[in-house]
């Protein structure tokens, strides 16, 4: 009796999925907001928010008041701390704005809402479900590891100029898991930003673009102590270290020592994988985490890099990505989209293929939960925040490790939201004064928007 064959892992290609807004699954999903703030509706989408609150809600009135009156092109860039951000941004935008309007005499055409730029891979983990309501949510795909995703960029250009509603954009590229820790923003928001007001003046139009910064941060209503112990009793456990007995100790002192409780955990895994990649003993001392981290992530990338025969340049973000890219093109196939002209030994060399790239996508998977391992940033600081963060990050490093790539990241508690609008930054007069007057010029003002979009940010948190 032969065995059965092994499971398809090569799909058909990934195609663009266009925006297709439909206001009336926009008032859906508008109806049901309190509902998917306070519910796990998805195991990856933890929520469990009570409160949801705005510092500037007037500023973001305003904006769209002038965008509906034709006067502007807004971009909001947010900060992209979790997977609960967009329903946090719906919540502001479709009740907490609308206030806002009415307390100063403000009419606002409903809905009130944006256009977003989401990562192409979403649907592959969330289900074919979720890209269909992100389509009709105004959501813009972009696969994020090619190098110019044209198809993305050209739809987001065009809603940028004459789309109904403003463009909503994470400049993170991706989410960190730290509400008080902003990584290093990338320059397409400010990209799109000058070219959208390139096509504005070749078109003749009188607009202003204005990007608004807007940033987020979780706050837990009341720290449930007892649930972060069992978290961290269960990630002990997990990871062969027997769990200290119950401290007596001073609540005065109970942060700092889950603080190093959690380092020491961290420091035990980071073993466990310097063991599990062959890395010899650190010769500069055992209490350089993060120079040790740095070694073992940049062997991790190095080793998926050296299957898809790809050389180790830029940060850690683009490593990633061309990684993702690289296993993308082994796994969805361009030949899949007829597969009835498949030979069978086709299809199962294509199948072997993707479940190579399929394991050494994994290497790449474990350094992008492992990089948001920040142990200054705890000890720096050890509120019940950072020490939540920092655990649920190691809880996904363990999963991931586990085989489990979306794991169902357990609740510590009521969380509360502080959502605050940033100035708004006029980029026509840069774009004026400095992006057009040459190529050197251009690559200077995105940067240099960038870097003030990044300070906007981090002056925000508190």
């Amino acid at each position: 009796m032969f065995p059965p064959p092994p499971p398809h892992f090569a799909r058909p290609p990934l195609d663009f999925i266009p925006p297709a807004y439909s206001p009336w699954v926009l008032r859906l999903v508008h109806g049901i907001l309190p509902l998917l703030l306070r519910l796990r509706v998805r195991p990856w989408l933890p929520s469990g928010i009570a409160k949801i609150e705005v510092t500037g809600a007037e500023t973001l009135a305003r904006l769209y008041h002038q965008f509906q009156a034709g006067q502007i092109r807004l971009i909001l860039a947010f900060r992209h701390v979790e997977v609960d951000d967009p329903l946090v941004g719906l919540y502001v935008l479709s009740r907490l704005v609308p206030q806002a309007a009415r307390r100063q005499g403000i009419r606002l055409r409903k809905p009130i809402h944006a256009h977003f730029l989401y990562d192409r891979g979403m649907p592959l983990w969330g289900g074919e479900w979720l890209g269909w309501l992100l389509s009709r949510l105004g959501g813009i795909p972009v696969h994020r590891g090619r190098r110019v995703d044209r198809l993305a960029l050209a739809a987001a250009r065009r809603l940028l100029l004459d789309g109904q509603l403003p463009l909503g954009i994470a400049p993170e590229g991706a989410t960190n898991g730290h509400s008080e820790r902003i990584n290093p923003l990338e320059p397409g928001t400010a990209q799109l930003a000058f070219w959208c007001a390139e096509d504005l003046a070749k078109a003749g139009r009188p607009e202003s673009v204005i990007v608004v910064p807007v940033g987020i941060q979780y706050r837990y209503l009341k720290p449930s102590w007892r649930k972060l112990e069992r978290l961290l009793r269960y990630l002990e456990r997990l990871s062969g270290l027997t769990p200290p007995a119950t401290d007596p100790g001073s609540p005065k002192s109970r942060n700092r020592r889950y603080a190093q409780r959690i380092c020491g955990l961290a420091h035990h895994l980071l073993a466990q994988m310097e063991t599990f990649y062959g890395l010899p003993p650190f010769t500069a001392g055992e209490t350089q985490f993060n120079a040790r981290l740095e070694r073992l992530l940049h062997t991790a990338l190095q080793t998926a890099e050296t299957y898809f025969g790809l050389s180790p340049q830029g940060d850690w973000n683009s490593r990633c990505r061309r990684i993702e890219e690289a296993a993308w093109i082994q796994i969805y196939r361009e030949e899949l989209r007829h597969p009835g002209s498949l030979a069978p030994l086709q299809r199962g060399l294509l199948d072997w293929k993707a479940q190579q790239a399929t394991l050494y996508l994994q290497h790449m998977r474990l350094v992008e939960s492992c990089v948001a391992v920040q142990e200054e940033y705890l000890l720096s600081k050890p509120s019940f925040e950072r020490l939540a963060e920092s655990a649920l990050i190691l809880f996904d490093v363990l999963a991931r490790l586990r085989g489990d790539p979306y794991p169902a990241r357990p609740r510590l508690g009521w969380r509360e939201v502080q959502v605050t609008v940033g100035d708004p930054i006029w980029v026509s007069q840069r774009w004026e004064r400095q992006y057009r007057q040459g190529r050197q010029e251009a690559r200077q003002a995105v940067a240099e928007l960038t870097q003030d979009l990044q300070l906007a940010l981090e002056r925000m948190i508190s």
